[in-house]
């Protein structure tokens, strides 16, 4: 499901992820780990984002010797902004999912499996 911004829940938390440190680049893995993606979602998203111009994307300049070169991610300045919007749509339809119903009914009504039914003597 979508959120109002526009982005899936999974790409929600892969931009959560990006913006604790938007300057700093990050590695797939690490962000797998913050997450809890598998990689056959993460990358694609992190593929969809660099597509659009929300990541700056590069390979590891020095790897660490015996291990592969990495592919390194960090917000675009349109990333960072894209991704604060959208968070903080997401929080705030998640507040209003989680507020409780307004309790000002009609009076004279009481629910009775879901519907409004006229209480007895009430016109």
């Amino acid at each position: 499901m979508r959120s109002p911004s526009g982005f899936s829940a999974q790409t929600l938390s892969v931009l959560a992820a990006l913006c604790e440190e938007p300057s700093q680049w990050q590695h797939g893995y690490a962000l797998a780990m913050q997450t809890g993606l598998k990689s056959g979602t993460l990358y694609p998203i992190l593929v969809r984002l660099a597509d659009r111009g929300l990541l700056e994307a590069c390979w590891q300049d020095e790897p660490v010797p015996g291990r592969p070169r990495r592919h390194l991610y960090r917000l675009t300045a349109d990333g960072a902004a894209s991704a604060a919007e959208a968070l903080a749509a997401a929080r705030t339809a998640a507040a209003r999912a989680a507020a409780p119903a307004s309790s000002a009914r009609r009076p004279g009504l009481r629910v009775r499996g879901g519907r409004g039914v006229a209480a007895p003597g009430a016109s």
